[in-house]
């Protein structure tokens, strides 16, 4: 039996897409809000608690979940278009996106008008994997499954690979910091798109799954499948603990915190243990999520319709309350305008920070603030299919 492509289907993949936007603006928050931001890392077995590890521990989800389903996206837009018209879509929209990581995110994170900290943060990823996968739209399916597997289960290979001081290779796999002009600019390398853009490439592998003539229990069976052999992989890589990590991870004095180190794999760049934790748990919701409905699901999935749209304006507002707040504790608001630095390294800010109830009790304003401006949007553009520009929003 077929399973057409209904509306479920489709906001399956809204749904996923919202959860992982709003949990993402939870690590946002803490990292403007929360006192111990500012004195360490908030994964650091040796100093962190159980409720702060996982409030930094869960957001380790959004980022490879958004990039995977940007790929499934993009091959649902295809269907749309000849393989010309999607390639050069991709190509187009993924320059848009560096071009407002570098101007528009960036004034966002840092409110520094002279942008004297410009980062390659996670738009810049997506965008220039959306490049690389204008191109690899040209391969067949399976080619382009190979290029993604080699690339996410063997670019750990390359760890020990380094080019000190070339800000290519930085920007292709090691990330770093470079310093210019007598130190006034500091480029940020957050997200080297090594092997981001191969998660991309592997979620567009995955759409032919949601072909309106494709099996929906079929499809439903081989997510699940690979879901769980991901996780599968990374128990087992965990234990053996050689492979697919840079550092793996470590024995501490207490179960706990070694429980601790093995759950956090590094992320910049993100190794293949921690693509295997984060993406093998968000397949399998993509897969058993296909039926849900409700208002608790309509009110996710607005989120995932405008992505871009909210990642945008919730950056701001975080922003600006977090320079309300260093305002508010005397700390002033220009300590909130950073540069040279992320915003925990700001020694002006020593001292700032509030316990971790008041990032999720900001949180759950901000996302209450930020639902009705996103659903009046996201019905603007259902409404006004034919205006092209809504396609970069």
């Amino acid at each position: 039996m077929t399973s057409p492509l209904t509306k479920n289907r489709i906001e399956s993949i809204d749904l996923l897409k919202g959860l992982v936007m709003v949990i993402m603006a939870l690590d946002h928050i803490r990292d403007y809000v929360h006192a111990p931001s500012f004195i360490y890392n908030p994964t650091d077995p040796a100093h962190t608690s159980w409720p702060i590890f996982i409030t930094r521990w869960i957001t380790d989800y959004c980022a490879p979940t958004f990039s995977f389903l940007a790929g499934l996206s993009a091959f649902l837009v295809g269907k749309r278009k000849t393989t010309g018209e999607l390639s050069s879509f991709l190509f187009k929209r993924g320059l848009w996106l560096i071009f407002i990581e570098l101007t528009v995110v960036n004034l966002a994170w840092f409110f520094d008008i002279h942008f004297r900290t410009p980062g390659l943060i996670t738009i810049w990823s997506l965008g220039f994997s959306m490049i690389v996968l204008a191109a690899l739209v040209h391969l067949p399916i399976k080619a382009i499954i190979v290029f993604s597997c080699v690339l996410i289960f063997g670019h750990n290979l390359l760890d020990n690979v380094h080019f000190p001081g070339s800000i290519v290779w930085a920007a292709l796999h090691d990330g770093g910091e470079f310093p210019f002009d007598n130190n006034y600019y500091h480029l940020e390398v957050w997200y080297p798109v090594i092997p981001w853009i191969a998660v991309m490439a592997l979620g567009y592998c995955f759409g032919p799954l949601y072909d309106k003539d494709y099996d929906g229990a079929t499809r439903r069976k081989i997510i699940n499948i690979v879901g769980a052999s991901a996780i599968s992989l990374f128990i087992i890589l965990s234990a053996i603990n050689k492979y697919g990590d840079k550092f793996g991870w470590q024995h501490y004095p207490t179960v706990s915190q070694t429980m601790m180190s093995v759950f956090n794999p590094l992320k910049y760049p993100p190794s293949l243990l921690y693509l295997l934790m984060t993406m093998g748990p968000a397949l399998i919701f993509l897969a058993n999520s296909e039926n849900l409905k409700g208002k608790v699901v309509n009110f996710f999935s607005t989120f995932g319709k405008v992505p871009f749209f909210y990642y945008i304006i919730h950056i701001y507002l975080i922003h600006f309350i977090a320079m309300l707040l260093a305002q508010y504790t005397g700390f002033g608001w220009r300590s909130m305008i950073i540069h040279g630095g992320w915003v925990g390294d700001v020694p002006a800010l020593k001292g700032y920070g509030f316990k971790l109830w008041v990032v999720y009790a900001i949180w759950v304003f901000v996302i209450c603030l930020l639902y009705p401006v996103c659903k009046k949007f996201a019905d603007y553009k259902i409404s006004h299919k034919e205006k092209w520009w809504l396609s970069y929003l």
